[in-house]
């Protein structure tokens, strides 16, 4: 039955504020280190938060021809970059026959913020001849898969998800779905962000979401700490390529884990704001539990949203302890890599499932850093500060977002 069919993910590619490619991005956090430092890529003297987490060293002519550089937001370049490396990992040969069972499905939470205040600058300085022909696919957030699709040559298919700060979970989520059911036998999925512009960061600084520790930016996002102070904004991609199993098995790829639950649910509460009580992040957990058919107990690791808010924070935990009860305090560990990377926004999800995937793949769990003063309210074990080997067989990966939309992902040690 095709709703009954095993999905597994056969290759990554992470491009982060620590790390160019997914091994790099993978030793940078289990060593703790940090991916956060003052704005470089626009003069933010003038914002009240002049830190975040930006790609480094990224070079987009290593992926686009010169003369379309400037038709592909930054975002878009990032997905690219991604989805190049995560189909060399799996080793995956897209041709003739089987291009039409191959998807793209690419969510970004904000699109080409950089591509739109580019062109809005040119309206209003030089009227409107002066804007770009390619101002439109630029920055429209389905161009992410759009390009990816045409580069691949996938021809399955073909979608984006913008669920805010849930669309990377949201996107591999309905892959997941899409290769159970049979329309599909691979897709190429998760979330690409590129919004450290101008308008952004002022923006989020302006709901005071984001941290303003800009004279120590490395231990600016503290989540699960009593100080933290906000989130700091950072950028970058992270895409899975999910498979059906016998076909990944057939081709002998390596297996990184298995996708065995996925959930959605909505806060039905707040444009901004979490529940106060967890209930959105509490059932969308129990939906993915659910969904995978096994109990809370068997989850040994939540790599949470926790995206270092005062008030996001506790509320996952809440929820957390809601779910699992006394295994929440007896055998489960959570941390948060945002710790590290920041918050990548629409990428998020997507890069945080690729990290949970590593983790089962090595048997090691990634720290919460920058762990000085435990909140009483986030009491649970966080992997302080330092990486942790483990014995891991389920792991959640956690993702909210603006308005209210929540999705979680379980995956699964890989067990032939």
């Amino acid at each position: 039955m095709a709703g009954n069919r095993r999905v597994v993910v056969t290759g990554l590619g992470l491009l982060s504020p620590v790390g160019n490619d997914a091994e790099t991005t993978w030793k940078a956090l289990l060593a703790g280190e940090s991916g956060v430092g003052p704005i470089t890529l626009f003069d933010a003297s003038q914002h009240a938060a002049r830190i975040a987490a930006e790609v480094k060293g990224f070079d987009p002519l290593h992926w686009v021809e010169k003369k379309d550089v400037k038709k592909i937001d930054r975002f878009i370049q990032f997905a690219i970059a991604a989805a190049d490396a995560a189909l060399k990992d799996s080793g995956l040969v897209i041709d003739a026959g089987n291009d039409e069972q191959v998807g793209v499905y690419i969510g970004s939470g904000i699109g080409g913020f950089a591509t739109i205040e580019r062109e809005h600058t040119a309206l209003m300085t030089g009227g409107p001849r002066r804007v770009s022909p390619f101002f439109i696919p630029a920055a429209i957030g389905n161009l992410a898969s759009g390009w990816v699709s045409i580069r691949s040559g996938a021809k399955g298919p073909n979608s984006c998800t913008a669920t805010a700060c849930t669309s990377g979970a949201h996107a591999i989520g309905d892959s997941f779905r899409i290769i159970q059911r049979g329309d599909a036998d691979v897709m190429i999925a998760g979330g690409s962000e590129a919004a450290i512009t101008p308008l952004a960061v002022g923006g989020f600084a302006a709901m005071r979401a984001l941290s303003t520790r800009n004279d120590d930016p490395k231990t600016a996002s503290r989540p699960f700490d009593k100080d933290r102070d906000g989130f700091v904004i950072g950028e970058g991609s992270g895409i899975l390529i999910l498979e059906e199993y016998e076909l990944a098995k057939a081709r002998g790829a390596k297996i990184y884990c298995e996708v065995v639950g996925y959930g959605m649910s909505g806060d039905a509460y707040h444009i901004t704001a979490p529940r106060e009580d967890g209930d959105g992040a509490r059932r969308v957990m129990l939906k993915t539990i659910k969904d995978a058919g096994v109990q809370p107990d068997a989850v040994g690791y939540v790599n949470c949203h926790g995206t270092s808010t005062p008030v996001g924070d506790p509320q996952e935990v809440k929820a957390i302890k809601a779910v699992f009860g006394e295994h929440a305090r007896k055998g489960l560990a959570i941390s948060s890599t945002k710790s590290m990377t920041g918050h990548l926004l629409g990428a998020a999800g997507g890069f945080e499932a690729g990290v949970t995937a590593l983790a089962l793949r090595d048997q090691v769990l990634p720290p919460t850093t920058n762990q000085f003063t435990p909140d009483p309210d986030c009491d649970l074990d966080v992997v302080p500060n330092v990486s942790r080997p483990v014995d891991l067989r389920y792991a959640l990966s956690n993702s909210f977002g603006f308005g209210g939309t929540n999705g979680a992902l379980l995956f699964k040690r890989f067990e032939a």
